[in-house]
């Protein structure tokens, strides 16, 4: 359905979520659009990055948080193994230090899963002829509020594992670490984060989408 005003597109498209409902209604907006053509859907994160790595597609709309590989993990992979292609991230969360991540990566279009369909329609011309797009409602949450704290590759890394119940001596043996070295980098983490206790630490993995399996998608 053509819509006045907007850019003419042809591009072909990969849909990435691991909810079947999620991907239908995106590809049900994406054929909407003239000149989009649905080329894969993956529902999960490798799938998601081999297909890419295959079809090169003008256009790949992202879950934040897939089995296998996380948003951001695939976001990058994308972007190395095709660099042309526009990618939209979908989320449901609303973390700010998440968000502000996307944001700095360079993402084409940010949106959240609640958000009206006819908006995200509309910004696929636009996103395809190199504009950035970001919602509303993410971009007033990151006007009102501060990031969180950012952390490193290994931070994160640690902050994950220490998430699932792993002591510092089995994080040591697990990245190939001395036992000070886990010690440092959890007593930084507790710091920056600005928590005192690993329930407090947990909480915030939960609420920053750190943690693979999250149900708050």
């Amino acid at each position: 359905m053509a819509h006045d005003g907007l850019p003419k597109v042809s591009a072909t498209a990969i849909v990435a979520d691991d909810h079947k409902l999620l991907r239908d209604g995106i590809k049900q907006i994406l054929q909407s659009v003239d000149g989009i053509s649905i080329v894969a859907e993956a529902q999960d994160g490798l799938e998601a990055i081999s297909l890419v790595r295959q079809h090169k597609p003008g256009l790949l709309t992202l879950d934040m948080a897939m089995p296998y590989a996380q948003g951001l993990e695939i976001y990058e992979e994308a972007r190395r193994w095709s660099p042309d292609t526009r990618i939209i991230v979908f989320t449901g969360l609303t973390s700010l230090g998440l968000l502000s991540e996307l944001v700095t990566a360079g993402v084409d279009g940010l949106f959240a899963k609640r958000g009206d369909p006819d908006e995200l329609r509309d910004s696929v011309p636009v996103i395809l002829s190199g504009a950035k797009v970001i919602a509303p409602e993410i971009v007033a949450l990151l006007e009102e509020g501060t990031p969180a704290s950012s952390l490193t590759a290994r931070e994160r890394q640690i902050l994950s594992l220490v998430a699932t119940g792993l002591s510092n001596k089995e994080i040591a043996s697990r990245l190939g670490v001395s036992l000070k070295t886990v010690d440092n980098h959890r007593t930084n983490l507790m710091r920056k984060l600005d928590v005192h206790s690993i329930a407090e630490l947990l909480s915030y993995a939960l609420r920053e989408g750190l943690l693979e399996g999250s149900d708050q998608l």
